[in-house]
């Protein structure tokens, strides 16, 4: 068998993906990485902070080899002392409610035709808090939470749940052009052990693996991707 026969790209072909919030975040380098490798990819671009958001998502697509749930928020700055409910409240509103949704409205059909994927675009944060960011932190360590509890609880059935734990990655939300322009930004990136942001490109090709047919081994895992800044 050829060496292209056996990549994990090869065994995406004609999967159908779905992408949430596909126009922020990771969204664009994840559209194109999965396009290129012959996946059926089924950007979604709705509001999932709407409790019934995640249901009529599945309900339209119907059937889901790949759900990759691509969520971001504002990560807002706070001391503990000091943070509000609602500023509390909102990461988890607009992060963690939609993952596990969404989890609750895939899982079934994956469970039931025993084999699936989820990937969870999830943050290094909880990994290594910094300050002022509790609510951030808080909230993306819910995520990861979810993915080893369910990652755990659906591996019998041969559906794999997976998060990629990144920061300093480039993306418009987080690591706009002028935000790099700055000092502070070039303060946090001295702390990069990589001396540099990751690109998208690199991103997608951990995502890429995460999603092929030669993950089925892997689940309930959070990968770091981060240029070693978590080590």
């Amino acid at each position: 068998m050829s060496a292209q026969a056996n990549s994990p790209s090869q065994s995406l072909d004609g999967k159908r993906v779905v992408i949430t919030q596909a126009n922020s975040f990771m969204g664009p380098p994840l559209v194109k990485a999965f396009n290129q490798v012959g996946a059926d990819v089924i950007p979604d671009y709705r509001d999932l902070t709407h409790d019934k958001a995640a249901d009529n998502l599945v309900c339209e697509v119907k059937n889901i080899d790949i759900l990759i749930i691509n969520l971001a928020s504002q990560r807002i700055r706070a001391q503990a002392t000091q943070i509000t409910d609602q500023q509390f409240n909102t990461p988890f509103e607009e992060m963690v409610y939609p993952l596990f949704r969404l989890g609750r409205s895939v899982l079934p059909q994956m469970i039931e035709r025993q084999s699936g994927k989820i990937i969870v675009l999830g943050s290094a944060a909880p990994l290594r808090p910094f300050a002022d960011a509790s609510a951030y932190a808080t909230a993306r360590g819910a995520q990861l939470s979810w993915v080893k509890a369910v990652g755990n609880e659906v591996a019998p059935a041969n559906v794999q749940v997976n998060a990629i734990a990144q920061i300093f990655v480039e993306n418009q939300e987080y690591f706009p052009l002028e935000y790099q322009a700055t000092e502070e930004f070039k303060h946090r990136i001295a702390e990069v052990p990589a001396g540099r942001l990751g690109t998208g490109e690199e991103h997608a090709a951990v995502c890429l693996f995460l999603a092929s047919s030669h993950c089925n081994f892997i689940s309930g895992q959070v990968i770091p991707f981060n240029g070693g800044w978590t080590n």
